[in-house]
């Protein structure tokens, strides 16, 4: 498997449990107090660091820091949608894809060299 789609797949895990680390307390965990939400959140943080570190470091032997970070932002939204639509009941704005083509930009940019370019 490629440098890049291992990087890619441990970055979508890693930003699964972000998202729910950082926004799920708010359906949640409303009713409790801020450092309950927290502590919960850390937790929850703790799995995201477990894979987010290693797909940085996986990615990095072959893009570069910029790549690495593009590639994320693209990832986080793909991850933050769905997440807001199905899970948090949020309506579906266009605005998600006008962010969407920013971030395509952003990936073409930043990619057009390849890999460590």
């Amino acid at each position: 498997m490629s440098v890049i789609l291992r990087t890619a797949g441990l970055l979508v895990l890693s930003n699964v449990f972000m998202t729910f680390a950082w926004y799920a307390h708010l359906r949640n965990l409303a009713a409790k107090p801020w450092y309950i939400a927290a502590l919960v959140s850390w937790g929850i943080a703790l799995f995201e660091y477990l894979l987010q570190v290693p797909a940085n470091r996986i990615g990095f032997t072959t893009m570069s820091l910029g790549q690495l970070k593009i590639l994320q932002e693209v990832i986080t939204l793909a991850v933050f949608i769905p997440f807001a639509v199905l899970y948090m009941k949020q309506p579906v704005k266009l605005d998600y894809l006008y962010a969407a083509l920013c971030l395509v930009g952003a990936a073409y940019f930043m990619f057009r060299g390849g890999p460590g370019a």
